[in-house]
């Protein structure tokens, strides 16, 4: 991992905070959900106080035992959440694209974070210091709302993620995982992108890329999936996918 970058203010990658404003309603507002349900002048409000921040691949956002009491919101890239542990193996705990935001944890009970956040690909994020984020969610309690359902949806998410694992095998959870993930639907089935290497995806799913690779073949050998060389899947037999799933 890179030296913490993102975060820090005084940054070369980090745009001038005046032009928050005229930048920030694109990043930080008017393509995430947090806050697309306020007024205009309201999202030009949030807008003035976020500080753009650009990332490269592969840098470290932040580290086990960071002081950054920060909300960070994606604009475009993608970043992985994950720990590491006592034998140096790294688990992803969840991958966050645009949209999604992370840094709650440490702004809502002041624990420093346990886990890595590191950038999967370059992209930029909007960042709100404690004081600006406690002012906003004051002013805009529907901001603090819809922090609250995202962090319940991920609670259920983590739950279903634990008894997928306690009760089922590595084949249902991929499939699980491939049915989870955005396709472009046509005639002949539909065709989706994985968003990870296959290691991270290995990582996610709890297993080895060694079983990760057998189960993607035994899905083609059956017909129900054909992948080639890419990270590009072809989703054939969408039925015999969701039967692998339920299994869980």
């Amino acid at each position: 991992m890179t030296p913490h970058r993102g975060t820090d203010a005084s940054h070369p990658h980090d745009d001038h905070r005046a032009h928050a404003a005229h930048d920030g309603e694109d990043l930080c507002v008017a393509r995430v959900p947090l806050f697309q349900s306020l007024p205009t002048a309201d999202q030009r409000d949030v807008a003035s106080m976020a500080r753009p921040t650009r990332f490269d691949r592969g840098d470290a956002v932040y580290a086990p035992g960071s002081d950054r009491a920060q909300l960070m919101v994606v604009h475009t890239g993608a970043l992985k959440i994950s720990r590491v542990d006592a034998d140096g193996r790294e688990q992803i705990l969840r991958v966050l694209g645009p949209g999604d935001f992370f840094g709650e944890s440490a702004l809502l009970t002041g624990s420093r974070p346990d886990h890595f956040a590191t950038a999967l690909d370059a992209g930029s994020m909007c960042v709100f210091r404690h004081a600006d984020l406690d002012r906003l969610v004051r002013i805009h309690p529907s901001i603090g709302l819809t922090m609250l359902q995202t962090v319940s949806r991920r609670l259920v998410e983590t739950e279903n993620r634990l008894v997928s694992l306690i009760s089922g095998d590595v084949s249902s959870r991929l499939a699980d995982y491939l049915l989870s993930l955005p396709g472009r639907v046509d005639a002949a089935g539909m065709t989706i992108d994985l968003p990870l290497a296959k290691k991270d995806i290995a990582s996610l799913l709890d297993t080895t890329p060694e079983s990760l690779s057998r189960q993607l073949r035994r899905l083609s050998d059956s017909g129900v999936i054909v992948a080639d060389a890419s990270r590009q899947i072809r989703i054939k037999d969408a039925d015999a996918l969701m039967g692998l799933a339920s299994e869980s």
